[in-house]
């Protein structure tokens, strides 16, 4: 047994420990350690990562609830001014037909009158000659100028009337 390599072998790998074996034990629990708080600190880092990107997508997102609102009262204010643009513009509308139609109105009614006075003339004239024809046919010129003197006195009181 003594003689063997392989016992030799195991020997030296018992003393090797013996003697080494708590120095590599702590050297390797000491690495271990420092592993597993360097993982820790990690972790505590991607911890505060998250935390603040979260406040981050919170903060975002307020903002974007800030924009929608913001856009949808500038939507809502301009659909006002619409309104009030278009009722601004039907009224306008409306006064300028009711100023043409004024204006039509009053041409119609210069119209008639033209019409009526052109009647009127027209109507004169007609009797006028016709009431010649029958004074230079019909009267003789003692009746005639007995008329045209009545006609004449009677002027200035039809003048007034």
């Amino acid at each position: 047994m003594f003689k063997t390599p392989e016992f030799w072998v195991l020997a030296a790998f018992v003393v090797f420990f013996a003697l080494l074996g708590k120095k590599l034990v702590d050297m390797i629990g000491g690495a271990l350690d420092d592993r597993a708080q360097a993982i820790r600190k990690q972790l505590d880092e991607a911890e505060k990562l998250k935390r603040d990107a979260e406040a981050a997508l919170a903060e975002y997102r307020k903002k974007q609830q800030d924009a929608l609102k913001e856009a949808e009262a500038i939507i809502a204010q301009a659909r006002t001014e619409a309104q009030a643009l278009e009722a601004e513009q039907k009224a306008q509308i409306e006064q300028r037909l009711k100023r043409r139609e004024a204006q039509a109105l009053d041409k119609i009614a210069q119209a008639e009158a033209a019409a009526v006075a052109q009647v009127r003339d027209a109507a004169v004239e007609l009797a006028l000659a016709a009431t010649r024809r029958v004074l230079t046919e019909k009267v003789d010129a003692g009746v005639a100028g007995g008329l045209v003197d009545a006609s004449i006195k009677e002027l200035p009181q039809r003048l007034r009337a």
